[in-house]
């Protein structure tokens, strides 16, 4: 595929590029609070999480909106075949969304046209979006711009999904295929196990179809940076999950505990 053909926007030509992409995951937050910690901290991506927390539309919309004025590339992953609630992310503000346990192309392709105005897709018209401030902008002008800005994110979590690899990333629509590692690797009977042959020869595949069509490919859900390194040479793209904000909580809390544990304990012994 030649690369004329392709999405171009700052984040998609980033990760092309190959430039270090650093992304936090947004779970149990609901303040904007957690999207200047992220800005603070180094990253270039939040991703609003609505497939793992009861997070209403409203509070991420509002997220994401507030990460693009902070210069962060907002996606949000919706639940498992929530249709609905593409076009109401999108025009609040989301650059993006990630669609989890994709098996099909068809599937693929039919969500992906959801992201996209006619002729592109089927996304519903409307004049004022957080992405252009809010400005009343005319159809030829802001749908064009939109479908530029728009990233679609296809998540394959299942053999199905891998064995399909190949047509969607084929696909128009697509820009970013991802390996949802937890739960393909639960799928292949090796849960959590990401060096198992399976997995390994999973994420093969799936770097294979995305280099043919000129696709990009992230990892997630795998923490540890030697595996990680250890299948960059397949085709990773450089777009990292630094962890969610949850899961960071707790490192954090954990380790400011043990801390004051091991002060007081060592007054004790004293």
């Amino acid at each position: 595929m030649s690369t004329d053909s392709l999405r171009h926007n700052p984040f998609l030509d980033r990760l092309r590029a190959g430039d270090l992409t650093l992304m936090l995951s947004v779970r149990a937050a609901r303040g904007a609070e957690v999207i200047r910690i992220a800005a603070s901290t180094g990253h270039h991506a939040v991703m609003i999480d609505l497939e793992h927390s009861t997070m209403p539309i409203d509070v991420a919309a509002q997220l994401c909106a507030t990460a693009a004025d902070l210069g962060l590339t907002p996606l949000v992953r919706v639940p498992e075949q929530e249709y609905g609630a593409i076009g109401r992310l999108l025009d609040g503000g989301a650059h993006g969304i990630v669609f989890p346990r994709i098996e099909t192309a068809e599937q693929a392709r039919q969500l992906g046209r959801a992201c996209r105005f006619p002729p592109a897709g089927q996304r519903s018209a409307l004049t004022m979006v957080p992405q252009l401030g809010m400005r009343p902008t005319p159809a030829k002008t802001l749908n064009p711009a939109l479908d530029e800005m728009t990233i679609v994110q296809i998540l394959l979590e299942t053999p199905e999904g891998i064995d399909n690899a190949e047509a969607i990333a084929e696909l128009d629509e697509v820009d970013i295929l991802a390996i949802g590692a937890n739960d393909l690797t639960a799928e292949l009977g090796a849960p959590g196990d990401y060096e198992h042959p399976l997995f390994r020869q999973a994420v093969a595949a799936a770097a294979k179809a995305c280099l043919r069509h000129g696709k990009l490919l992230q990892l997630g859900g795998v923490g540890d940076l030697s595996i990680v390194e250890s299948l960059l040479p397949l085709g990773i793209c450089p777009l990292h999950m630094t962890g969610n904000d949850t899961d960071l909580l707790f490192s954090g809390a954990q380790l400011r505990a043990e801390r004051f544990t091991s002060w007081h304990n060592s007054r004790n012994e004293g």
